[in-house]
């Protein structure tokens, strides 16, 4: 179990790179299963759910070269339709391959997947959607096993925009006889980034970036060249650890509309930015309380920022409240941040922060990504000395997190990695 030993009072200032998106680079990797051919995925973070993501592959019978941030996916010798336990256990992410499995062998069998501890987050959108579609969707023991001889082309109106549901749908939909609608979709850009690289591949997918895609089925897809789009949640990150230590921070290789509702926040907390067509700078001198903050699909306020800007409002000046509307259990991070002095209270899907002085160092556990991620911050900003446990968290979605840091001016080190 890795160690994070914080000395936190240090105002962190310096400039970050964005590295390539982690919720964006997982689907496109699944993509490429629906291919036959070669596919060049760059700007890949080095994430430990990248690793899992190229294992499945490789399981599945692809071959896989990855060098620094770029993976190569040969399609050619895929063979196999189901996933062990061991890797679909690792990252929630893995049912992504549900739909494309479907797609290129017409059966698939899984079990459900594991990542993240935020609640139920059941797929049952999923495969409603599916046995729209036509596939037949069967609990046997711990596994689910799929299976279709042909997609039809229907219309299928998600009750919740949900980004796994709209990508699983959308690449099943890629085998489907005739036209695929999908209604309510999810808007997220990184649903953006990967309808852009299904159509270097030869797919015919409208209307991204709106709540309905239309998905002309049974095309022939080839492999492509793609470059993942940054990652809006780690420059979220990254502003919130800015803010919460009163430094300064640029980020770079990033696309500040992604994030705009995040830096809206940080404005109205009294944090001076400037945006750039590829940068953002961010420099925070006190904080104060803002309006309520609710979480919502895109372009609301993300999920997942939630908890890293709740740790820079620890310290902020007045009386924050966040609502969390899309996971039940994303105040795991809360404990922790009372553990190290933060005045909040949490019920539900409410968390009230009332700004203190200043926290202090303690012993804390991650529990989740971005509630470690949250910990983190809170250590930054604090008095004393703090340890952050169970740091294999942070490593499925930051690359070269404590590197950063220190570059930044932060005093952390590791143990047990």
């Amino acid at each position: 179990m890795g160690v994070y030993e914080i000395v936190g009072g240090r105002p962190l200032s310096g400039t970050v790179s964005i590295h390539g998106a982690k919720n964006s680079v997982l689907p496109i990797l699944a993509a490429t299963l629906v291919t036959r051919g070669r596919c060049r995925i760059e700007n890949c973070p080095n994430i430990s759910d990248v690793e899992t993501a190229i294992a499945i592959l490789r399981c599945l019978g692809c071959e896989i070269r990855h060098s620094g941030d770029c993976v190569e996916v040969d399609t050619y010798g895929a063979s196999e339709w189901e996933i062990p336990p061991r890797l679909m256990e690792k990252m929630r992410a893995a049912v992504i391959f549900l739909g494309a499995l479907l797609t290129r062998f017409g059966k698939a069998k899984l079990c459900h997947p594991g990542g993240c501890p935020l609640g139920e987050r059941p797929i049952d959108l999923h495969l409603r959607g599916l046995r729209h579609m036509g596939a037949n969707c069967e609990q046997e023991g711990t596994a689910l096993c799929c299976e279709a001889e042909k997609m039809r082309g229907c219309t299928i109106a998600l009750p919740f925009p949900s980004v796994g549901a709209t990508e699983n749908l959308l690449l099943a939909a890629l085998s489907a006889r005739g036209e695929v609608v999908l209604c309510n979709c999810a808007k997220e850009p990184e649903i953006g980034d990967l309808i852009a690289f299904l159509r270097l591949c030869g797919a015919e997918i409208s209307g991204e970036g709106t709540s309905v895609l239309r998905i002309q089925g049974g095309k022939e897809l080839h492999g492509a060249n793609y470059s993942v789009m940054p990652d809006r949640m780690e420059a979220a990150t990254y502003l919130a650890a800015a803010a919460a230590t009163r430094g300064e921070v640029r980020l770079t290789h990033v696309c500040p509309r992604h994030f705009a509702s995040v830096t809206e926040v940080l404005r109205q907390g009294g944090c001076e930015i400037e945006t750039g067509e590829r940068d953002v700078f961010l420099h925070c001198r006190n904080l104060r309380a803002v309006s309520p903050i609710r979480t919502a699909p895109y372009n609301g306020f993300p999920t997942d920022a939630q908890a890293p800007v709740m740790a820079a409002m620890a310290t902020a000046e007045g009386v924050t409240v966040f609502e969390e509307n899309i996971f039940e259990h994303r105040f795991c991070h809360v404990p922790a941040l009372r553990a190290m002095g933060a005045d909040i209270y949490a019920a539900g899907p409410y968390a009230v922060v009332r700004g203190v002085k200043e926290l202090s160092g303690a012993r804390v556990e991650a529990t989740d990504l971005r509630g470690g991620a949250a910990m983190v911050i809170a250590a930054l900003s604090a008095s004393g000395k703090s340890y952050v446990y169970r740091t294999e968290h942070m490593q499925r979605g930051y690359e070269g997190f404590v590197e950063t840091l220190k570059a930044c001016g932060a005093e952390i080190t590791t143990e047990g990695q």
